[in-house]
């Protein structure tokens, strides 16, 4: 009796022993995956107040893991990684341990973000201020040189023709990749409104609607005001008058906003538009889809004025010079200076 007790319990023991067996190697593959492809970099990126589950999943959804649940088992024996918010550059099938060592540092990603509005010096400042010095310097003459040209322009310079948005910059990044980037993303946003090399406007070839749209941007700010600011642009060109645009000449002083001085509007450069007729030679900054799309579907109007009337950044257009004046009267009379 105590023989045929035996064989069922034996049976049992083996099963279990094998169950036990099979979950230890498929938990070892799992920390270490020595079959797993481990050639493609990928990037997951870690929100404040992330939890660690969140980021073993995202890791599971990019691939560097093939088992989230695996990862959370072990930081239950060896603790769990606090992992700073950031960009992380990881290896597809990584070992537990290399993900842990990845994730326990600061990023190794760096995040530039091209805004709308930033010129080619403020872009290469934050590059600095992720990089180094170096890699920015690098980064500023590939971009002021014909190594990186745009389809945009015959003319040297990167200004205006960077995409707008966020770029990741990995340890394999080069400043020169860097600019290609920015210039091919660029190409798809002017598509993407119908903008093209060949594009002309209200008489102004592709280079110089960009060059409009940077100074859209500036002067409009949001979105809402910029259809009539590119209209009064275009109406001052058609005339012939100067553009008497602040922000033109305060981009020679590398100035995001602030006082034009006297001194500044007698200082003979190419980008002061009160003393010189027509457009730029080069766009100001990066522009946006919202200003691109405002020259080249500018309203209908015959507005050669504007000012900001409240501090909500709403700006009055006008006609008359007379107009004009009271518009600014009437900022005034609201605190605006």
């Amino acid at each position: 009796m105590a023989f045929m007790l035996f064989k069922p319990v034996g049976r049992a023991l083996l099963a279990v022993l094998l169950v036990v067996v099979v979950a230890v190697a498929w938990f070892a593959l799992q920390i270490d995956p020595i079959f797993a492809h481990k050639s493609k970099e990928v990037i997951i990126t870690v929100h404040g107040g992330d939890s660690f589950a969140t980021v073993a999943s995202e890791l599971h959804a990019k691939g560097v893991i093939a088992s989230p649940f695996a990862l959370r088992l072990e930081s239950l024996v060896l603790g769990s990684v606090d992992v700073r918010a950031g960009s992380y550059q990881l290896r597809q099938g990584s070992s537990f341990s290399t993900v842990r060592a990845i994730l326990s540092h600061a990023p190794n990603v760096d995040v530039i973000d091209a805004t709308p509005g930033l010129t080619l010096h403020e872009i290469a400042l934050e590059v600095a201020g992720e990089r180094g010095v170096d890699f920015a310097n690098t980064f500023a003459k590939v971009a002021t040189s014909a190594a990186t040209p745009s389809s945009f322009s015959d003319g040297s310079s990167l200004e205006g023709l960077v995409g707008a948005g966020t770029y990741l910059i990995t340890s394999s990044t080069t400043p020169g990749e860097l600019a290609k980037r920015m210039v091919a993303r660029f190409r798809r946003e002017a598509t993407a409104v119908g903008l093209t090399p060949t594009s002309t406007i209200d008489g102004l070839h592709a280079y110089q609607v960009i060059t409009a749209a940077s100074i859209v941007e500036k002067e409009g700010y949001y979105p809402r005001n910029m259809p009539k600011v590119a209209r009064v642009i275009l109406n001052r060109l058609a005339r012939g008058g100067p553009l008497q645009m602040d922000s033109t000449v305060l981009y020679y002083f590398q100035q995001d906003g602030g006082t034009v001085t006297h001194a500044m509007l007698e200082t003979p450069t190419p980008y002061n538009t009160y003393l010189n007729v027509g457009l730029t030679p080069t766009p100001i900054c990066t522009v946006s889809k919202d200003a691109l799309e405002a020259v080249l579907h500018a309203p209908k109007g015959s507005w050669l004025y504007f000012t900001v009337i409240d501090k909500h950044g709403d700006e009055a257009f006008a006609t008359t010079f007379a107009q004009q004046l009271k518009n600014e009267k009437l900022a005034e009379k609201r605190g605006l200076e």
